[in-house]
This record gives structure tokens, sequence and C-alpha cells, in this order.
């Protein structure tokens, strides 16, 4: 799934300036010294031998890379998203690939180098590593500047709105060990079936003999699984949402209230840090927003899930749920009212979320702060977006829950 973004042509025919450059940042109402005390503070991405007509952007703005592109700079210092996709000249169609992306904390002053690998179609950071090449080309940064885009400062507040608990530590816990955000995973089969009698000694199908039917034909084909290192490192959300030895009562109230499930999460993956957990469910919607990742949008949702129907949770946590106010309404802000129409609001997810959430939080023994920050989004959310928050729960249907082995129902 494409999103849209902001797009336009990076460092095109026009021979870009330093003084045209600090000109050209007059769109988001910048003062000249103000620009020139970024580019000489401010991080720089040189990105050489990019391919004509590659689809790359950074954080929440795009451009198709022109013939003169050679980097980014002005990059305020902090967390940013690399992302891009390779593309065929416009004599093969010039066609799209899948985008590929990577989160980078960038500090002042710093220089970051790569090469664009044309057989994996990838940019190349070793380069980075090589301190030699790194020097030399810092020193030669006044004439590289012409080649150089400025950072799209028109949208950093978008961006931060977005990332703000997004620390580097999550960043670099969540992202895949090859440290690429891909948006259509690289999968490899489960197993190495080379020759007919492999097949023969797991027990499956032969396939040099016609298929009778369609289950047949399907059963053939080979399982398929992702390839290691190429995974998103989400926290594990617990299958089992009660605590071992659980009555038949506490299963129930456990199905209802989903805090035992969120402190187990929270226990493993965040023990120090709680919060944290908005930064996961930040970086999961900056994914499948920018990154087209759509695993992370299935997660998002999952971890929306968990944290939305923690009722005890609110009471003990009073902070991390008005962090997760704040989290939702940039992030429900950022998406165009129509896009709910046909992904979001699929089953009614959001609003069926939401309302248990508003629920809960604006429920008896709740904080005041977080009752009335609840109050307030609810109003806001109906306004935007016209959904019923008052319609009768779905839920309120008995709940039908699974036993442990051993336990029975007097």
């Amino acid at each position: 799934m494409h999103m849209p973004m902001h797009t336009r042509n990076l460092c095109d025919g026009h021979r870009f300036t330093t003084e045209e450059n600090l000109s050209d940042m007059a769109e988001v109402d910048m003062d000249p010294e103000v620009a020139r005390g970024l580019f000489e503070e401010g991080a720089t991405l040189v990105l050489l031998d990019v391919p004509e007509g590659t689809e790359l952007g950074i954080d929440y703005k795009s451009w198709q890379v022109g013939p003169r592109f050679r980097g980014i700079k002005m990059i305020p210092p902090g967390l940013h998203f690399l992302h891009y996709s390779s593309s065929n000249p416009k004599s093969m169609g010039g066609e799209i690939g899948p985008k590929m992306g990577l989160f980078l904390s960038l500090k002042p002053r710093e220089l970051v180098l790569a090469h664009w690998d044309r057989n994996e179609e990838d940019l190349d950071f070793s380069a980075t590593q090589n301190v030699e090449e790194v020097e030399r080309v810092k020193a030669g940064l006044r004439e590289l500047d012409p080649f150089l885009g400025p950072y799209p400062y028109d949208t950093l507040r978008k961006w931060v709105s977005l990332t703000d608990r997004v620390t580097q530590e999550v960043a670099e816990a969540l992202q895949p060990l090859n440290g690429r955000v891909c948006a259509f995973c690289d999968v490899v089969p489960e197993l190495q079936l080379t020759h007919t009698r492999d097949r023969a000694e797991q027990n499956l199908p032969r396939n040099d003999t016609a298929c009778q039917n369609m289950k047949e034909g399907l059963d053939r084909l080979p399982r398929m699984k992702q390839r290691e290192g190429t995974e998103l490192r989400f926290s594990h959300i617990p299958k089992q949402i009660y605590p071992p030895g659980a009555t038949p009562a506490q299963i129930t109230q456990c199905s209802m209230d989903l805090s035992y499930a969120l402190s187990c999460l929270l226990e493993q993956h965040y023990p120090q840090q709680p919060l944290n957990v908005l930064g996961e469910l930040q970086f999961a919607f900056a994914c499948f927003l920018l990154g087209n990742v759509y695993d992370a949008f299935e997660h998002w949702k999952s971890l929306l899930s968990v944290l939305c129907r923690s009722e005890e949770a609110m009471r003990t946590h009073k902070e991390l749920f008005l962090g997760l106010i704040s989290v939702l309404y940039h992030q429900l802000g950022e998406i165009p009212p129509d896009f709910f129409v046909d992904i979001v609001s699929q089953n009614n997810f959001l609003t069926t979320t939401l309302q248990d959430f508003f629920q809960f939080a604006t429920g008896p023994g709740m904080d005041s702060t977080l009752r009335k920050r609840a109050e307030k989004f609810k109003v806001h959310l109906t306004k935007k977006f016209r959904w019923d928050f008052e319609a009768d729960l779905d839920d309120c249907a008995p709940v039908v829950v699974e036993l442990p082995e051993g336990v029975t129902l007097d």
C-alpha cells in the first residue's frame, strides 16, 4: 500500500547553490541566518550514485531524485527515517519498487556516507566506517553543497509529533537485525527440497505428476518463512491473557480487562521504562504510514487493543494512558478521514476499541486528569470523524472463554 506524501523533484537539472538552497527555505519562513546555522550545525546525509528517478524521502516528505542529487543537508539532530524505492528507467516503464527504509539517530554536524549498490538496489553505509573517507567528504562539503537538498523543515513538526516517544534505544531494539524496514517480506522456503526424493522423505506429494485438484496443487507449494534477520522485532503480546491457575471467574475478568496481559508485556520488554511501549506504538505506526509495512499496522492494532482495554492498569499507570491519548491524537490527526473508511474502520476496529477505552478511562475511580483528557479527546474525535461512541457496546454480549485444561464449571 502506498500512502500519499508530499513529493517533488530533488536536485534536478536546476543547479542549486548555497544561497538558492537557503532562499528555498523561505517556504517555511526561515530566516537566512537560521538556515545558515542549520547548515553548520545540522547533520548531513551524503548519498552517492543514487539512480535518477529513485523515490527517496526522509521522515514525512519524499522526492523523485534528479541527476545532480548527492544527499540531504541541514538535518536536525535526533531520530529520522530515511526511506527509498528503486525504479526502472522511464524507457522500461518507470515502475517503482517496494519501499525500504531505516531509522537513523543523527548527532549535530554528523556526516553519514552511503553509496548506492546497484546489484542490491539498496544503500550501502559501510563507507561511514571509513574515517579517512568521511573526513575527506567533510572537507569538501562546501563544494558538495549545491548538490544537497535541504531537510524539509515544513514537515518537521509533524514528524516530531509522530515519533517523540521513539528513543534511539527503542528504535534499535525494534528495527530488524539487518537494519532495513521493508514493505514486503523477504521469504525463504522452510525446507530445502531440491530433489523429488527430498519431498518423499518429508511425506510430501511429488511434483512430477499432474495435480488432481486445487487442494493438491496448494499442498505442493513450498511453505515459506521470513528470512532470518529481516523481521521487525516487536514486543510479544501474550496469547494467554490470564495468570496460571486462574479460576473461571478470573479468566472471565481477564478477558474483559486486559491489564494482566499488559503487565506481562511491560515486565518482559519494558521493565524499567514502561512508557517506552508508547514509543513502540509510534514506531509501528511510522513503519506503516511511511514505510508501507502492513505487518506493522497489524501490530499497531494489537498493541492498541491491549492498551485500550486495560482498565485496572489505567488506575496504576496514569502517565502511560495520558501519553496514549497524546500519541493517538497526533496519529489520527495525520491520516485523511476517508482513509479510515477503507482500512482502520474495517470491522469498526478503531471505534469499538476507543469506545472501550473511553468507557474505562471515564469510569469510577479514575484519576480526574485522565478522565477529563479522555472526555475531551472523545469530543474531538466525534467532531472530526463523526464517530458515535455512545452506541450500545457489541461487547456487552456474554464473553465465551476457553478454560484451562482440568478446570471445570460446577
